[in-house]
Parts: structure tokens; C-alpha cells; sequence
């Protein structure tokens, strides 16, 4: 007997309650609300604000400001040291690291025990409940799930306290039951060293019944074309024979679909995304056949949004989720079980349904790369650009970067096209130079570049003279308040560049 039809049926009673999304979002939003109003108002913060008297979300919203990790670092930081009751009553023991701000080279974001089971656990089991429900020829439970994690360390000397990746902090609490179903083993799944956990992971599972695999395209990227030089196999699905669908998230899969398509031939093969950032476990796509993602709207978590238009104005406009257009970016703003209040995430989003509430992730809030997970920020360029000029004697006049996106020999790279006022007086060091400052000032840009397993050594292509005038005059865009673009996700930009190099 097929076992997952069985165990499928315990999902009935949660697909339908989740079927309460498509007509009582804002009725579950302020039930939200009040929860966090409720657990937190005896904190510092909630006291601050004066929580047990808020009684609205306009209350809510007149009263609490909207915060960047600038804004909360000093909490945090405290919070790590093990103060209790600062922006969230119980104490916190676990940090997920990520890329960092124009201050520092990483954020930690608190993940309480609350919002581990209700946001980050509660996301996984509705991402099963969602793929079950429109798959009823699925085995899924006939085998084992392979899921990729990333690494963790002790936070300062405290107790059970650990910072790290969020997949990390994921892996480690993990219940004894999940543990039966899911490879490689913790001790493998926690290991630092990248290029060892692949090799370790690729042997462990060779002989093991796969059905399903969760990560990022680019990490399983790398263990997947392991896999495949152990076995001297072309196809995934040769190896693993009951494969049939992949979990992505933290980077755009476009890049990887076709790559992905020529490793994994089966054509039972499928691909669902999901949204769960360190602050929260935010989306599921839920239907095959559609690329938005269901806004998750119970998880201890309210949203709200702001125009992405507006994101650098004083006083933007704040909409809850009942207040947004289909069509628009918004710049994702939450409040959550951990203790992030009214906190601008960095991600912007785009509505395509308000019934059920459906969107997809449009980009960040400033210029980036972050076509492989390495989140790398204008700030980083600008940081970057200077200590190379420094050491080489350059000038710079105007750049551009973009991706250049791993193909089957999975090698991928930045690429910089840069017209200099002053040629560097060693190309070789300058590009070094830049390479080594990204690394140092940007964790996740360090982190892919480890070993090049990811991401290999940057490139940089001199650009002739007045090609970037040429290129604004050729669009219609010399003057005013046009700009070259400096951080590009897509090769859009910078291939038309090229083309005038």
C-alpha cells in the first residue's frame, strides 16, 4: 500500500483551514496582531509603546516606527548577550546570519522558540500539505528527503546559544521524527566546510531512495553534479529513480530551470518555490502550474507594505495587507513572533491576486546581486571599488556588474565592465584587490566565493571611453536624473553595454 496516501490524509483538516485565505485575510491579520500585541507588551519595547492600549492596527501603526536593522541592532545585541524580556518576553537563543548592512558585515536576526515551531516549522508542513494535495500519483513518503543546511557556532559563551544559518538553526532542532525522513545525517547536514559536507553528502545518499530534495538551486547544484561524477550518470533520476520534486529558495530559479531540466530528465520531475527568510517563513507556491507563492497569513506574522516608489521618502505611505494593488512593488514590512516590529526586510514584492492574497518576490529595495545567495549590495561596490582604486592607483568613471550564470559545468561569476579615468597600474591586482574586500565586508559573498565551489573569481572587462554616455544616449537617457545601473540581478543591462564595447 502506498504509505503517502495514507499519511496524506492528516493534511485534510489543515488544507482546510487554509482555504480560509481566500476570503478572511484581513479577519486573520488582526487576529495576528493582536497575538503579538499580547505575548510582547510587557517587554521594553512593548512598554515603550505602550502596547496593552493599542487597540487598532492604525494604533499600531500611528504609535511604531518603521525599523531597519540599524534601527534594532542595539536590542539585538543585547539580546544576544542574554538579556531577557527586550523586544520579545522569552529569551532568545538562536541568530540567523545574513548578509549585513552598510555598517556591518552581517545582520542577526532572533529567532525565538515561538517563532521557530509557528513560523519556520509550520512553513514546511504546509509546503507538503500544498504539493500532496495536487499530487495524488505522489510516493513522497516512500523515502527519505534530502535537505541541504548550511552551518552554526556558538553565540558568545551562552548556553545553548547558537548563531548561524537560519537552515542551520532549522537542522539542529529538528524533531526526532522529521530526522527519521531526511538526509544526510546532522553531523554531515552542520558541517562548516563546504567542499567536504558535498563530497560527504553526494557518498551518504548514492545508495539511499531520494523522493524529494530542498535548498538552494545553486548549493544543490553543486551536490547534484557531485552525484552525477560518482555514478558516471547523465540524469539525476537514473540515480535516485523515485525522485520527484525539488523545494527551492533564497535565490530567483530562472537562471537554473533549463540546467536543472537537462540533469534531472524524468518527467515526473517537479519544481515549487517557497519563500522562508531569516525573518520569517513568508510564502508557498502552491500551485504547479502558477510561479506566485500563497501569502502565509497565520504564522505569528503581520505585513505590511510600502510603495517601493516611496521607499526612500521620510514619511512613506505604510498600507496593511488589505491596502495593496495587484501590479505594484511594495518593500515587505513585518512584525513577527520573534520580536521584529514593523521591520523593513529588504525584499520587495508584486500582488498578482488579492483573493487568495498571491505575489512574487520582485527584487530587493536598492541595486544588488543576488543571483547565487551572495546578497551583494551597492554599499559593497562602492567599498569594493575604493580599496581597489587605492591599491592600484585607479580611477573609476562609471561601471556596471552583473551575473554570468552557471551553466552544466556549474561555473559562475560576477562580472564587472568598468571604464576607468585611470587605468590601474595592475589589472590583476586590482581585480584581486576587489575580490578580497567584497569577501571581507559582505559574509554571504564570502561564503560562495569559499574554494570557488560557487562562485568562482570575479572578472572584470575594461570598457572603452564614453561607452556608458553612448549607451544612456543610444536609450534617450542622458541627463537629468538617469543613472547607469550599478548592480544588475540579470545580464539585461550589461549585455546591451557589451555590445557597444
Amino acid at each position: 500500500m502506498n504509505s503517502t496516501k495514507i499519511i496524506s490524509k492528516f493534511f485534510i483538516p489543515r488544507l482546510r483551514a487554509l482555504q480560509q485565505y481566500d476570503n478572511q485575510a484581513e479577519a486573520i491579520q488582526m487576529k495576528q496582531l493582536q497575538r503579538l500585541l499580547n505575548e510582547a507588551q510587557d517587554t521594553e519595547w512593548g512598554k515603550r509603546f505602550d502596547y496593552s492600549n493599542i487597540r487598532s492596527y492604525e494604533d499600531f501603526a500611528r504609535r511604531v516606527p518603521i525599523q531597519t536593522y540599524d534601527d534594532i541592532k542595539p536590542y539585538v545585541e543585547r539580546m544576544r548577550q542574554g538579556e531577557r524580556n527586550v523586544l520579545w518576553p522569552s529569551q532568545v537563543k538562536w541568530y540567523a546570519k545574513s548578509s549585513g548592512t552598510t555598517n556591518d558585515k552581517s545582520k542577526f536576526i532572533p529567532v525565538s522558540r515561538e517563532g521557530l515551531h509557528k513560523m519556520h516549522y509550520a512553513g514546511p508542513q504546509d509546503v507538503v500539505a500544498y504539493y500532496l494535495s495536487t499530487r495524488p500519483d505522489s510516493r513522497f513518503f516512500s523515502g527519505k528527503g534530502l535537505i541541504l543546511g548550511g552551518s552554526h557556532a556558538p553565540n558568545y559563551n551562552l548556553k545553548h546559544s547558537l548563531v548561524g544559518d537560519l537552515s542551520a538553526i532549522l537542522i539542529e532542532n529538528i524533531s526526532s521524527l522529521v530526522n527519521q525522513i531526511r538526509v544526510p545525517s546532522k553531523e554531515i547536514a552542520l558541517l562548516s566546510d563546504f567542499e567536504e559536507k558535498m563530497e560527504r553528502i553526494a557518498r551518504s545518499t548514492l545508495n539511499k531512495n531520494i523522493t524529494n530534495i530542498s535548498g538552494v538551486p545553486s548549493w544543490m547544484m553543486a551536490v547534484i553534479k557531485r552525484v552525477l561524477e560518482l555514478t558516471g550518470k547523465a540524469s539525476l533520476d537514473e540515480v535516485w529513480p523515485n525522485l520527484e520534486i525539488f523545494f527551492h529558495g533564497g535565490v530567483s530559479f530562472a537562471p537554473y530551470r533549463e540546467t536543472y531540466k537537462e540533469l534531472i530528465r524524468g518527467p515526473r520531475m517537479q519544481y515549487r518555490e517557497t519563500y522562508n527568510a531569516s525573518e520569517g517563513f513568508f510564502g508557498i507556491q502552491n500551485d504547479p502550474t502558477d510561479e506566485a507563492m500563497m501569502l502565509m497569513l497565520d504564522y505569528g506574522i503581520l505585513y505590511e507594505f510600502i510603495p517601493l516608489e516611496e521607499i526612500d521618502s521620510p514619511n512613506p505611505t505604510v498600507l496593511p495587507l488589505w491596502g495593496v494593488e495587484t501590479g505594484r512593488n511594495y518593500a515587505l514590512v513585518i512584525s513577527n513572533l520573534c520580536g521584529l516590529w514593523r521591520y523593513m526586510i529588504g525584499d520587495t514584492v508584486r500582488f498578482t491576486n488579492k483573493n487568495p492574497y498571491k505575489f512574487v518576490i520582485s527584487g530587493r529595495t536598492k541595486h544588488f546581486i543576488n543571483a547565487f545567495g551572495e546578497e551583494l549590495v551597492v554599499e559593497n561596490a562602492e567599498k569594493g571599488l575604493q580599496a581597489a582604486c587605492q591599491a592600484t592607483g585607479a580611477q573609476v568613471s562609471e561601471y556596471s556588474a552583473a551575473p554570468v550564470f552557471m551553466g552544466t559545468d556549474a561555473k559562475c561569476r560576477h562580472q564587472w565592465l568598468i571604464e576607468f579615468s585611470v587605468q590601474p597600474n595592475s589589472l590583476e591586482k586590482f581585480v584581486d584587490t576587489l575580490d578580497k574586500t567584497l569577501q571581507q565586508i559582505n559574509s554571504d559573498y564570502e561564503a560562495k566565493r569559499y574554494k570557488d565551489i560557487t562562485l568562482q573569481r570575479l572578472e572584470v572587462v575594461i570598457a572603452r571611453p564614453n561607452l556608458f554616455h553612448d549607451w544612456l544616449k543610444d536609450k534617450g537617457k542622458l541627463g537629468g536624473q538617469h543613472k547607469v545601473p550599478r548592480l544588475s540581478n540579470n545580464r539585461e543591462y550589461i549585455d546591451e553595454m557589451l555590445k557597444f564595447n
